[in-house]
């Protein structure tokens, strides 16, 4: 068999929590609040060559939670990473996988993680929805694309 002709391989190595922040600023007056917060996510999504076929997929999750007039409840950020093995496939397949696959598999660890560090600020936990990673992909790829210029324009 020769070496164009291998199998592809796709194998989680580890799954690790990489950072773990959790701010609750106003607290304890904050805990006297009667108001639900107003809930913000953002999620970004980053992949490195850690060494040949070997891949470290991070999912940063960010949750703000605020009252009216600015004033923050508590912020979470999670960084949820995964060591992933991934071989023989093209060069062009490498990104959609680390992004979309990896992130799928990263994000149900990192809405454990930020649920649970929300409970033991005292909070009702956050339950984040379900992501589509794969539109996010399609969108960010979009984005770039209208900042490079290189869309075609609308006549």
């Amino acid at each position: 068999m020769s070496d164009t002709t291998q199998q592809p391989v796709f194998s989680i190595e580890k799954l690790y929590v990489k950072d773990l922040s959790l701010e609750v600023p106003n607290a304890p007056q904050i805990f006297l609040e009667r108001e639900n917060p107003q809930i913000n996510v953002q999620l970004r999504t980053e992949s490195n060559a850690v060494d040949e076929g070997i891949f470290e997929v991070a999912l940063t999750v960010t949750v703000t939670a605020q009252l009216p007039a600015e004033k923050t409840v508590f912020l979470v950020e999670v960084v949820q990473a995964g060591i992933f093995q991934i071989r023989n496939v093209p060069e062009e397949d490498l990104e959609p996988i680390t992004m979309i696959g990896c992130a799928n598999i990263l994000f149900p660890y990192a809405r454990e993680a930020v649920s649970d560090a929300v409970s033991r600020a005292g909070f009702q936990p956050v339950i984040l929805a379900p992501v589509n990673f794969e539109a996010l992909f399609q969108q960010n790829r979009e984005q770039a694309a209208q900042q490079s210029g290189t869309d075609v324009p609308i006549q």
